[in-house]
């Protein structure tokens, strides 16, 4: 508490360091029974001078949230930096904006956490439930603002198995992320003569409540159709320097189609639906009529292939060509029946924020084939054979919880195709891989998902991963569509439980605080 200057920042930046450990791969989530009493015990000295008027007092606590996430977001964002040496050559300079420039600019969020949890701030329990409702309420701020970008949420360090991550259902991401601030923020309280015991009893009925609601669900029984589609996951590892050569797209070519063209899994039985990874074809499609001559030799009668690639609008007019980052269903006939286009695009990976002036100064996406993607305008479900909709995510677009619900009915699965080839072996692909199990337990829906280098799956309504292919191997994983759950929470519904449980904290602070003076907490 008496810690000032740069000790206080230097405890805050390791607080915020040692939560990685709860994130994939780690998964050690007793760190955050460390590291968020230290941010408490922190804040508890975080008073301005009074006469430094509004913003001054809040500004010590202000900077303790930033330097924990920025710690944070350090330790957990650094393999961002991987993608830019892909092209050393060109983008080796922008390592500094990516690994310490995005977490500087993500810690800002946190920093206005802590304030906001300031204002309430107490000396007994509800200091600790302020602090949940304020990181809950800047962790749904991070879904929406500055294009958004929810990586590495709070609310996954409470969710590392499948058990643990059945709430989401009831409360999304965001009331996870209040859940576990409040859970893991609780030992603080030992040191606290005011409201220890209805704090801590709070922190443990939450836990087990948490617990025993997972057990329960993940006893329900999913009752497997008979009929129920086989899927292959292709799982190509092709080395992403190489992907774009024009000397080596007629090899990774036909890679993909001699692991499409493998015998099938006993005792999946042959795949009805072949799936490879994000942009896995190394050329524009419509472009190359062999290539789909080439699909359909491939292809079994009534089989399908669902391939992410580059689609091409040509301009009209001398306006130039738009490219999307896009899912193809293809035919045994080498026709393409379907396409779904990204809707949310990477900045300064797929496309540039204030185009036209940063430019002038050299700027470029880094992925730069085609010079930068344009955004779907309109997202509907891919519609695949045998009436089935698929909801499209391609690449990150499967951290994003609203997403995963477009166009959403009981027949639906998610489809998860990418390319995290870029970030090689770091906890990169792990953290991703973990926030697409939660939004199939966020929606009840199957998941299938394509991973250029890994992690492929999938993963059935509970989180579980059915069948998975590691990062880094070459091959091919087949299994039946798991069954969905019958419909249980829409995104809207999830966030108006985040909304009561976002209040009730507020409420339990505001209690806190206005009892504080009768000696009572």
């Amino acid at each position: 508490m008496l810690t000032w200057g740069w000790r206080r920042m230097a405890l805050a930046f390791s607080a915020g360091l040692v939560s990685v450990l709860a994130l994939p791969p780690v998964n050690f989530f007793p760190a955050m029974f460390v590291s968020l009493p230290v941010l408490v015990w922190l804040l508890d000295g975080a008073s301005g001078s009074a006469d430094a008027g509004f913003l001054g007092r809040l500004r010590p606590a202000f900077a303790t949230g930033w330097w924990f996430g920025f710690g944070y977001f350090v330790g957990g964002l650094w393999w961002l930096g991987a993608a830019l040496l892909v092209e050393a050559d060109v983008f080796a300079w922008a390592l500094p904006l990516a690994v310490l420039g995005l977490p500087a600019v993500l810690a800002l969020f946190y920093g206005v956490a802590t304030a906001l949890a300031r204002l309430l701030w107490g000396d007994g329990f509800g200091r600790i439930a302020a602090l949940a409702a304020a990181f809950g309420l800047a962790e749904f701020g991070r879904e929406f603002l500055l294009s958004g970008f929810p990586w590495n949420a709070l609310g996954m360090t409470v969710m590392p198995a499948p058990l643990m991550m059945q709430p989401a259902r009831l409360v999304g991401l965001d009331g996870m992320t209040v859940l576990a601030v409040y859970i893991f923020a609780s030992p603080a309280l030992i040191a606290t003569r005011r409201g220890a015991l209805p704090g801590l009893g709070l922190a443990a009925a939450l836990l087990v409540a948490s617990l025993g609601y997972g057990w329960q669900a993940m006893r329900q029984e999913i009752v497997q159709a008979d009929e129920a589609p086989v899927f292959r996951i292709v799982q190509p590892d092709i080395d992403q320097a190489a992907k774009w050569q024009p000397g080596d797209r007629e090899a990774i070519f036909d890679d993909l189609l001699k692991l499409t063209a493998l015998p099938p899994e006993s005792p999946a039985g042959r795949p009805d639906f072949i799936v490879w990874p994000e942009t896995a074809v190394p050329f524009l499609l419509t472009d190359n009529p062999g290539a789909l001559a080439r699909i359909a030799a491939t292809l079994e009668p009534g089989q399908a292939l669902l391939a992410g690639a580059v689609r091409v609008e040509n301009g009209q007019s001398g306006t130039p060509d738009r490219y999307y980052n896009s899912i193809y269903v293809i035919s045994d006939s080498g026709e393409i029946i379907g396409a779904a286009d990204k809707a949310h695009l990477v900045p300064f990976g797929e496309y540039l924020p204030f185009e036209s002036l940063l430019k002038r100064f050299g700027l470029e996406t880094v992925a730069r084939s085609f010079g930068g993607f344009s955004a779907a305008e309109t997202r509907d479900p891919l519609k695949l054979p045998g009436e089935i909709n698929a909801i499209p995510l391609i690449c990150y677009e499967a951290i994003f919880p609203a997403l995963a619900e477009i166009g959403r009915s009981r027949d639906d699965l998610l489809l998860n195709v990418t390319n995290d080839g870029w970030f090689g072996h770091t906890p990169g692909p792990y953290q991703h891989f973990q926030q697409a199990r939660i939004r199939a337990v966020e929606t009840g829906l199957p998941m299938i998902r394509a991973a250029n280098s890994g992690i492929s799956a999938v993963i059935d309504p509970f989180g579980r991963a059915l069948r998975m292919f590691p990062l880094g191997a070459k091959g091919v994983v087949d299994a039946p569509l798991p069954a969905a759950l019958p419909p249980l929470n829409a995104y809207e519904n999830r966030q108006l439980g985040f909304w009561g449980f976002f209040t009730i904290m507020v409420l339990f602070a505001l209690t806190s605080r206005g009892s504080k003076g009768m000696g009572r907490d």
